[in-house]
């Protein structure tokens, strides 16, 4: 089977300077994984060219990338991935053209790299008795100075050259700053692109020394090079030493992270709202958002990402956007929504008044009888204004299925402020059949469900599976759970894509038929899954362009969480 996918194209860069005998095996090893390959000719004798020229003739997936003169193994990398970024691929497997290598390893490369589309995997190889020991010694003396260059120990390995390279970003960088070009490259690209904010991931990986190889290592030339190369790197880390800092503090999802604020910090404020009125928690709501933005580098940080990907889609669609889009307002906009949150607890939010159809929406929304439905959101605007729906309808009841732990802390303040409201809040780690009963059950009653789409749940206690759909969002590739889409398929009824966001200064509820019922089919279940993401990704897109600061996911949000270290 075929592992290239339409968002994820990965295909084969070896360099190669006069191995030309060893290829064979190469391709042949290579050959199940039915992978584009290109192969660089680092300006070989003679006799290697003829070689590489047959068996590009007899290998049909095999590209030929000649340099003129042998330039180094990392001028030859590079070729090979601007070669591959130009044929259309999205990432590309850097082997090194002896055989030593581990290539059976590739699908596990691979699977790591769909995951982790924006990181660089990297072998973290394991030796045998083959290895000349000076190699083996050497690269400790390597590793350290790694770690000193970036202020961490998070790269375990940054010699070896069994890499899946992200192709955007790594081209990106060699553009801005050049890499060394032989065999200084592998780790000089790989501290620049940490430098960067570019991920590294490693996998073990089994390293055999031919016995018969070739080596092109210069003991003299090669080393005054990497000797150089450090001392670049060095100073090139110290004006870098406060973000390498940061960094190392920074949890890389928000499922990382703590809540900033405590139990007794969300009481006074509810107690300001519920004494002073929404007036007097709106002017304490600016010195706290303040407060937030400027010592919230993270969030801030991932604001501003958000905001510059939404004005870059917007110009490849030729959109306008609102004015005054920043940062700042973009905190004060979710500090906003928590008080319509609150307001929605208590029943405070009024038709007309604070919260609208738009047009078309009434009609979908429409409660009939015969049992639930499942309305289908996410952290863009204020879903939890929804409750105000049960205004049209007295029997209307909507259960807000959340998935993270946090939600205990939110139950336990919304049963002091608004018991009423905490009794529809249904907190859950994962859905399974218990799950999936108890809903089912709600929805035979004629009670609505609301779920969110875009967010992974990650239970560590649970050991950090993820089960994701990788679509197309904001001009990158995301990930979103499969889960909420699994569970609306499982319950048959029907699904409903329901944005709440705020317009000209009002809440205004789009809602449209998403799916009735959403149908996973057996035989092509895996397919059908993947294009209903995608279409609840297009119009979660859409949604987000037509108002950009309803946007509160404020983290990276085209990165899963971690894995636990033991898993690498």
């Amino acid at each position: 089977m075929s592992l290239i996918q339409p968002d994820f194209r990965p295909c084969v860069v070896i360099p190669c300077y006069n191995h030309g005998a060893a290829m064979p095996g190469v391709l042949a090893r290579l050959a199940p994984f039915m992978l584009p390959c290109f192969i660089v000719d680092d300006g070989s004798e003679p006799q290697t060219a003829c070689q590489l020229d047959a068996l590009v003739a007899s290998h049909p997936a095999v590209t030929l990338v000649r340099l003129p003169v042998n330039g180094g193994k990392g001028q030859a990398v590079i070729a090979g991935l601007e070669a591959a970024r130009q044929a259309g691929f999205t990432h590309a497997i850097q082997l090194d053209a002896d055989g030593q290598h581990c290539i059976e390893d590739i699908p596990r490369f691979l699977e790591a790299s769909r995951s982790h589309p924006g990181s660089l995997i990297s072998g973290q190889p394991e030796y045998d008795d083959s290895v000349p020991k000076s190699r083996l010694y050497g690269r400790y003396v390597t590793h350290v100075w790694v770690w000193i260059e970036t202020l961490s120990l998070s790269l375990k390995d940054s010699m070896c050259g069994f890499r899946v390279y992200p192709l955007a970003a790594t081209l990106s960088l060699v553009a801005q700053h050049p890499p060394g070009k032989r065999m200084d490259f592998d780790t000089e690209i790989m501290v620049r692109l940490y430098w960067a904010g570019v991920d590294s991931r490693f996998l073990r990986t089994r390293v055999t020394y031919p016995p018969d190889g070739l080596s092109h290592f210069d003991a003299l030339h090669d080393n005054l090079r990497i000797s150089w190369m450090h001392t670049r790197l060095f100073f090139g880390m110290l004006p870098r030493i406060p973000v390498l800092l940061m960094r190392r503090r920074q949890p890389e999802h928000w499922a990382q992270m703590p809540e900033r604020k405590g139990l007794a910090g969300m009481r006074l404020m509810l107690r300001i709202y519920q004494t002073l009125g929404r007036r007097a928690f709106t002017l304490l709501l600016y010195p706290v958002v303040a407060w937030m933005w400027l010592t919230g580098g993270v969030q801030r940080r991932a604001s501003q990402n958000w905001l510059r990907r939404v004005a870059q889609q917007a110009a490849n669609k030729r959109l306008t956007l609102p004015a005054g889009l920043n940062s700042f307002r973009h905190f004060l906009r979710f500090g906003d929504a928590m008080l319509n949150k609150i307001a929605a607890w208590r029943g405070d939010i009024k038709w007309g008044r604070d919260i609208s159809f738009a047009p078309g929406s009434r009609e979908v929304l429409q409660p009939k009888s015969g049992g639930g439905k499942l309305i289908l959101a996410a952290h863009l605007g204020d879903i939890e204004a929804s409750r105000a729906l049960a205004q049209f309808d007295a029997g209307l009841v909507i259960n807000a299925l959340v998935f993270t732990d946090h939600a205990q802390r939110f139950r336990q303040i919304v049963e002091e402020i608004a018991p009423q409201a905490a009794v529809n809040l249904l907190p859950v780690t994962h859905i399974g059949p218990e799950t999936a009963m108890m809903l089912r059950e709600k929805l035979d009653a004629g009670e609505w469900i609301a779920i969110v789409g875009d967010r992974i749940a990650v239970n560590p206690q649970r050991g950090g599976e993820r089960r994701v759909c990788w679509s197309q969002f904001m001009g990158a590739a995301a990930p979103f759970p499969q889960g909420p889409f699994i569970l609306a398929a499982a319950l048959r009824c029907p699904v409903i894509l329901m944005m709440v966001l705020r317009e000209q200064g009002k809440l205004r509820i789009h809602a449209e038929p998403f799916a009735d019922p959403l149908l996973l089919p057996r035989s092509t279940r895996q397919l059908a899954l993947q294009q209903a993401v995608d279409r609840y990704a297009e119009r979660l897109e859409a949604y987000a362009l037509r108002s950009p600061l309803d946007w509160f996911n404020f983290y990276d949000f085209w990165q899963l969480p971690p894995e636990k270290e033991s898993a690498c």
